[in-house]
């Protein structure tokens, strides 16, 4: 069987699937509007797997899937042991940032920070040797100091808009964030030349692209 591809849905997977596609791994069906998780491709016996972002290294670590493309930002969250990061797409560009309201010091003393990236945030901080509270978050973070829930938060950027909307500015970038293609270690070893022909194709096409590729691409 050929591979069985993880691919992270919403607005990742519209902007790779022109790569995968162009890579020769065209699904046999649209995916537009389907119901469906599961898609074989046209050629080559591969299959497609549209699941959540966070869920991406979860497939391809246990070997449900062989490859998986998801944002770097997830993948700082998750235990990297199950598999390899390989490649670098170069989309989906953004940055994870500190953010705090306009004209606030927060360089100076304990911090509560709001964030969904509370492993990212408890690195960066303690790297500093900063005492923090992380206050876990699933999202709408820009509110939460507005609410004195945080003094700052940990969040995805890429214009700005949305913090200044809620009166926020942003700080630190902790990460750069693009979308990556990451390989189950035991995959890598038993479909070695497949696995190696998916990143050959993907790193041709992404080369093919980048001079018209966005700086950046999420809110």
């Amino acid at each position: 069987m050929g591979l069985t591809i993880a691919l992270n849905r919403g607005r990742i997977l519209k902007e790779c699937l022109p790569l995968i596609t162009a890579a020769g791994y065209a699904p046999a069906e649209s995916l537009d509007g389907s119901r469906k998780l599961v898609f074989p491709t046209v050629t080559g016996g591969h299959r497609l797997i549209v699941v959540r972002g966070s869920d991406v290294p979860t497939y391809v670590e246990y070997g449900a899937a062989d490859v998986g493309i998801v944002g770097k930002d997830t993948l700082l969250e998750h235990d990297t042991a199950g598999f390899y990061e390989c490649l670098d797409l170069g989309i989906g560009r953004c940055r994870l940032m500190t953010a705090a309201p306009v004209g606030v010091d927060i360089s100076r003393g304990p911090l509560r920070v709001a964030t969904k990236f509370v492993r990212a945030a408890r690195r960066y901080f303690e790297a500093q040797g900063r005492q923090v509270v992380i206050i876990p978050l699933a999202g709408a973070m820009e509110i939460a100091p507005l609410m004195n829930l945080a003094d700052c938060i940990v969040d995805i950027v890429d214009t700005g808009n949305t913090l200044k909307a809620n009166g926020l500015e942003a700080l630190e970038t902790i990460a750069e964030i693009s979308s990556r293609v990451i390989v189950n270690r035991a995959s890598m070893k038993l479909k070695f030349d497949e696995v190696q022909a998916f990143i050959d194709g993907l790193r041709a096409q992404a080369a093919r692209l980048a001079p018209a590729a966005p700086g950046a691409s999420r809110a």
